[in-house]
């Protein structure tokens, strides 16, 4: 990067957090602060729930994971329009009716005090520690490939977020993510249009997506039954459905978005609104991650494209063999770049053949490499394909541009983090503070407690992130973390919903036996008792919670309903 990068980066940077900081300006009571004082348009709500979703690993991984596997992961957001129905028709009439802050609000309404609690706990837990991975795991991926220091960029990331976060609230985290998404998009469209431009040098865009469907990159759709397939249209629009379900429904992150609108009309064209661009989005940058590899199809890419592991390597005593297995690689390139090429002036059928069994060997010299560096060293982790995207943005887009992409990824893990430190700080307010430690304060009172709230999760988050220390299987555990939660939350409130005759004690104990339960299976599983994918924790507790809740109320008195009176 030389200055011009550095000066689109900050400068992108700058605007965006002093353009929150000023159009929120004044803001005197809890409700402005929290629900930005229900001014939220569908439009700001919409993309405000696009960019909490979309963090910087999105826009980092996601090209990364269309390079190696292709298009089958845009399958994972198929069942988001069902979600968004479902949250439309079923959560935000109940919320706005109730004129709840927070998702947990409902459930004192519905249950009890204890349950709002639990429920509210459960959100703290899992969203605290995904508030650190989300400033993290960018930080790690740029400080790496741009040679920054970890700390600081961390530190960096964390203050500009707090600062418009502490002093805007939500309407601050709404209005700056209209930017933030104007940007994020804006860069990834000049990238693909640049990597086009590489690409037509060679060859046609048509013959591009000929190659790249010759490997079944293009393959968007799976229909296969097979269980093991991990991309399927069925995984797809059934597992999606209850994971968007519990995130849209019950995570407090993505329901303060949509509460801070004018009305139940603008927040349901919000989530509309996501519900027909969110698969599209997902769509185009997988599509760019694939025409990054037809890219590399005709310029030079490394054996292995996270260069801190390929330094330790050719320090070691395998040096030699890397260098063989990556002398062996180049001839494989050739050979492909010299059948697509061909294939390209002739379209002969035998060339596309030629090029599918050398890409074949080209990837198997690659897990050959992959190999050697843990030999070197088994503590290092060998996947690279979060550094494909970021090697491609460095070493070959121009100047200006490559300041304007770093700020994408910026503003993406901004983003994600300003809705979470908002959340994180409104559930420990309303929930805890406001309704069981002091009822009776005034306005002001709440509103600095409120943002105090916020820089202390701020200052938590930045804590958390340093503490990771390139400890990488922090993300994929942060991950397993929600996947123990989230079950059982969503299972209470399907139950709230649903199972009138369902109190407020037995959805308590069904739930703490479910998450018991889960948490036990987790650790089963850890110790190779049995082999579980951890995605199936969110269906145990789910379905746990639920059933029972089912069987303990047959125990227990029913009692009778009663309309909620939250304290003022």
């Amino acid at each position: 990067m030389n200055t011009l990068d550095l000066l689109v980066l900050f400068g992108t940077l700058i605007f965006i957090v002093a353009y929150g900081v000023y159009k929120t300006r004044g803001e005197k009571n809890i409700e402005g602060y929290l629900l930005g004082s229900h001014s939220m348009k569908w439009g700001t709500i919409g993309l405000s729930v696009m960019a909490t979703q979309a963090s910087a690993i999105t826009f980092i991984s996601t090209p990364g994971q269309a390079y190696e596997s292709g298009m089958g992961f845009v399958q994972n957001y198929f069942g988001l329009p069902i979600a968004m129905i479902v949250v439309s028709a079923v959560f935000i009439p109940i919320f706005y009716r109730l004129k709840v802050y927070t998702a947990y609000e409902f459930l004192e309404s519905r249950f009890d005090l204890k349950t709002r609690c639990l429920g509210a706990a459960i959100f703290l837990i899992q969203r605290g520690l995904a508030a650190g991975i989300t400033i993290y795991a960018p930080a790690i991926i740029l400080s790496s490939t741009l040679n920054w220091d970890l700390t600081i960029t961390i530190l960096g990331t964390g203050i500009l977020v707090i600062i418009y976060t502490v002093s805007g609230g939500t309407k601050a985290v709404s209005i700056t993510q209209k930017q933030q998404m104007a940007v994020i998009m804006g860069g990834m469209f000049a990238a693909f249009f640049v990597i086009i431009y590489y690409i037509t040098k060679y060859t046609s865009f048509s013959e591009a997506l000929d190659l790249a469907g010759s490997l079944g990159k293009l393959e968007a759709v799976n229909f296969s039954t097979n269980a093991g397939d991990r991309y399927t249209l069925w995984t797809g629009i059934l597992g999606g459905f209850f994971l968007q379900l519990s995130y849209f429904g019950t995570d407090q992150s993505q329901v303060q978005r949509y509460l801070g609108g004018t009305s139940a009309a603008e927040s349901k064209l919000g989530l509309m609104f996501n519900a027909v661009l969110k698969i599209p989005m997902q769509f185009f940058i997988l599509f760019t991650g694939v025409m990054v590899y037809v890219f590399y199809v005709f310029y030079q890419p490394p054996i292995h494209f996270k260069e801190a592991s390929v330094a330790i390597v050719q320090n070691s005593e395998y040096a030699e063999a890397y260098q063989a297995i990556d002398e062996r690689y180049q001839e494989e390139l050739a050979l492909r770049r010299s059948a697509a090429v061909n294939y390209s002036s002739s379209n002969a059928e035998m060339y596309i053949r030629q090029f599918e069994e050398s890409d074949a060997r080209i990837s198997s010299l690659r897990n050959e490499a992959k190999a050697l560096i843990l030999k070197a060293d088994n503590t290092l982790e060998t996947k690279d394909s979060d550094y494909v995207f970021l090697t491609f943005i460095i070493t070959y887009l121009p100047h200006g541009l490559v300041g304007l992409l770093i700020a994408v990824i910026f503003s993406a893990a901004m983003s994600s983090t300003s809705s979470e430190l908002n959340a994180l700080a409104s559930t420990t307010s309303v929930d805890f503070y406001k309704r069981t430690v002091r009822q009776d304060g005034s306005e002001h009172h709440y509103l600095k407690t409120s943002k105090l709230f916020t820089l202390v999760w701020g200052m938590l988050a930045i804590l958390f992130a340093i503490l990771a220390n390139n400890a990488e299987s922090l993300i994929e555990a942060v991950n397993i973390v929600g996947s123990i939660f989230y079950g059982t939350i969503l299972g209470i409130f399907l139950v709230a919903f649903f199972l009138k005759h369902v109190r407020g004690s037995a959805v308590f104990i069904s739930a703490i036996i479910a998450q018991t339960g889960v948490i036990i299976i987790h650790f089963m599983t850890e110790a190779g008792v049995f082999s579980l994918s951890y995605l199936w924790y969110n269906l145990i507790g789910c379905a746990g919670t639920i059933m029972l809740s089912l069987f303990i109320q047959l125990f227990l008195p029913t009692g009778k309903a009663t309309e909620p009176k939250f304290p003022s």
